[in-house]
């Protein structure tokens, strides 16, 4: 996990200034209703007391990566970071228009199909254009991870180990082994994202 987020009040990155605020409201509102301090979320994600004072205060945009260790100290699925809202009623379809699409950096999209906080599996979509990696350096959280790729190729890294993932290959790793993905081509990477057990 890193430190190096862009601290910005605009949406230089994709994010406005709001959604920004509205992030960090969120994630303060959670963090006291865990009777967690500053200090002791840091410790659990690994991102400084300052750097979340930032976050909550909506004066930095935090990585994909530093969002999902969040999210897990948090114990909520990532989506409850940037939407409160829960369906109404039992339903057994989640329609494209519902899921939530975020971009939390530039380059990296993630659209989740569900967040399912009973069973703790979240599985989404996940894009990378061209050059760009989800976390500059290795990150680490609760939870396991599968991944599989649809287009382009994906070099995923995990305890010093690269792999470099072709359309229809799958990747599986303990989330608490640090680990990074990259889109190190000249095209697009789309890939299926399941994560268990981290919130």
């Amino acid at each position: 996990m890193t430190d190096t987020d862009q601290t910005t009040n605009t949406s230089s990155d994709g994010i406005t200034a709001g959604a920004l605020s509205d992030l960090g409201q969120r994630i303060r509102r959670l963090r006291h209703q865990r009777h967690l301090t500053l200090q002791q979320l840091g410790e659990a994600t690994g991102l400084s007391p300052s750097m979340l004072s930032l976050v909550e205060r909506g004066k930095t945009s935090p990585s994909i990566g530093s969002l999902v260790a969040v999210a897990s100290a948090l114990r909520v699925p990532l989506k409850a970071l940037f939407d409160d809202g829960l369906p109404g009623r039992q339903t057994y379809i989640v329609r494209l228009e519902d899921q939530a699409v975020l971009s939390p950096m530039p380059g990296v999209s993630r659209r989740t199909a569900i967040a399912d906080s009973v069973r703790h599996i979240e599985i989404s979509v996940n894009e990378w254009q061209a050059g760009v990696a989800t976390e500059p350096r290795l990150a680490h959280h609760p939870g396991f991870e599968y991944g599989l790729v649809l287009e382009g190729h994906l070099t995923v890294e995990v305890e010093g180990s690269r792999f470099v993932l072709a359309p229809g290959d799958l990747a599986w790793y303990d989330s608490i082994s640090p680990h990074s993905l990259h889109n190190d081509g000249t095209e697009v990477v789309r890939a299926v994202w399941v994560n268990v057990g981290s919130f």
